[in-house]
């Protein structure tokens, strides 16, 4: 949707054990971890093309590998945060 504003955070919030999270239900169905090593392997790694009206539109990344796809806004703000995170390796 247009004219919507994320703002990503990132942070060390200590042992996920010690977390007790309670996302809204509407929003989150599920809450799930990928360590950065994973993330960070080329064979977890991917990109889906985009096609509008039959010809090449856009290309997003994607995460595989895992216990579920990364994909859409999530996978930009992964990939954006890897490069931020690890330079030298993404």
């Amino acid at each position: 949707q247009q004219g919507q504003l994320v703002a990503p955070v990132v942070a060390n919030l200590g042992p996920l054990e010690d977390l007790t999270l309670t996302p809204n239900p509407d929003e989150v169905e599920e809450v799930f971890t990928l360590p950065l090593d994973h993330l960070l392997r080329e064979e977890n790694q991917g990109y889906t093309h985009f096609r509008t009206a039959g010809r090449y539109a856009y290309t997003l990344p994607v995460f595989l590998n895992g216990p579920h796809r990364v994909w859409g806004l999530t996978a930009i703000i992964t990939e954006l945060t890897l490069e931020l995170l690890a330079p030298g390796r993404y």
